[in-house]
């Protein structure tokens, strides 16, 4: 009588037979925090197929935006306005000084910040975007019905202001421990 192996089995040898583990891919596909990554990957590859004339990114047109409607921000506002984080800002703003884009001094308040301002390459580059930007954001949002667009940006703020203050409350709680710690 040939000995006959029984079929390798797909269950990880500790699962009982009847339960199923949840796929790492399915976890992947209920995660906020990738789905939200992959969004902004497919969004900036959109972003860059459509702007393909300018050497624009998305954070870039971000700051342009931000410094025309501020003129003489200091870098310091525009982390808080575009939610950009205060390093990557300094680098972003470095290379749109280097490509002619924006311009800084020093504040006459604060002599350790910088004020930021358009140039005329700025605005003119600026002002070939924004049609583009436009047409981005309207292809993006194409991948929904057209009914659940608003709600869509809608719960979109919703969570960035909820994260927002979220992050600034446990900041305000590591500021909190980190005097107390000096004191005592």
């Amino acid at each position: 009588m040939a000995n006959k192996k029984k079929p390798k089995s797909n269950r990880p040898i500790n699962q009982k037979p009847g339960m199923q583990k949840e796929s790492k891919v399915v976890q992947l596909e209920q995660s906020p925090i990738h789905l939200l990554h992959r969004a902004g990957q497919c969004a900036g590859d959109v972003f860059q197929s459509e702007m393909r004339t300018e050497d624009l990114t998305p954070r870039q047109y971000a700051v342009l935006v931000a410094v025309a409607e501020n003129e003489g921000l200091s870098q310091t506002n525009l982390v808080d306005m575009t939610g950009i984080d205060r390093s990557t800002l300094a680098d972003i703003i470095r290379r749109m000084l280097k490509k002619g884009l924006v311009q800084r001094r020093r504040t006459k308040e604060d002599a350790r910040a910088y004020a930021v301002k358009l140039t005329e390459e700025g605005r003119r580059i600026l002002e070939a975007a924004e049609p583009m930007a436009k047409k981005v954001d309207e292809r993006i949002l194409q991948a929904l019905p057209a009914a659940e667009r608003e709600r869509f940006l809608s719960d979109l703020n919703m969570i960035v202001d909820a994260l927002g203050k979220l992050e600034a409350a446990s900041a305000g709680a590591v500021q909190v421990k980190s005097s107390v710690r000096r004191k005592g």
